[in-house]
């Protein structure tokens, strides 16, 4: 199945990424057997919390590398029905491109949902690359066979890298771009961080105590303003 929908994955930008106003990022938490998927929406550039949604169910795949959508991504895909404010680009706690068939859970979800989506995986899953410099905003192509898949991204200096793989309608330097954006400071994004704390079940100061309505009027007023 992954091997016939890869071809799929559109590996182009196909938006414009100054109109993008809100970002989201999706964990999941898999305990005792049961999984929590989180979907926590962004403002963009403020990565201010406007939305959240989540969903629980039985692990009913077993963890096998490389098949992680079969075992995490039917709760994922019930947590977005939830979603009040649906976000221009989503970031996944995982690969896209960077996968043995190379369509892993960032690039299978981008496509299921059509919208532009980001890997950005902890650790490497396949391919080889050498150390990206010290210093954050460095970082080196991930290859597998010659084959450019994604880049090991140094988001803060001296700390381990992240890995940033296509996931589906976006190019790879416009995901390092965003990946970087989306930083505070911290070895992963504000997205990863915030949706793996919803995850774990811990509570978010959505809007900072605005309404989620208010949150979304101000920002398509802002999108508005600068078409």
């Amino acid at each position: 199945m992954q091997s016939r929908l890869a071809a799929r994955a559109i590996t182009e930008t196909t938006f414009e990424p100054a109109r993008v106003r809100t970002v989201a990022g999706i964990d999941v938490s898999v305990r005792g057997g049961q999984a929590q998927a989180a979907v926590v929406v962004l403002s963009f550039p403020e990565l201010e919390p406007l939305d959240l949604a989540l969903s629980g169910a039985p692990a009913g795949f077993p963890y096998v590398p490389g098949l992680l959508t079969f075992r995490e991504g039917p709760t994922v895909l019930a947590a977005f029905e939830k979603l009040r404010l649906w976000p221009d680009l989503l970031i996944f706690d995982g690969q896209g491109i960077a996968h043995p068939r190379r369509f892993g859970l960032a690039a299978h979800l981008g496509v299921l949902l059509d919208r532009p989506s980001i890997g950005c995986a902890k650790s490497r899953l396949v391919g080889q690359h050498q150390e990206p410099g010290e210093d954050a905003g460095e970082w080196t192509p991930l290859l597998d066979h010659g084959e450019t898949i994604g880049a090991v991204l140094r988001t803060r200096a001296r700390v381990k890298p992240v890995f940033v793989s296509i996931g589906h309608r976006i190019d790879l330097p416009t995901a390092i771009e965003f990946v970087l954006r989306c930083t505070r400071g911290f070895r992963l994004p504000e997205t990863t961080r915030y949706a793996h704390k919803a995850a774990g079940g811990a509570q978010l100061p959505l809007s900072f105590g605005r309404p989620l309505e208010e949150s979304a009027t101000a920002s398509a007023a802002s999108a508005e303003a600068d078409a």
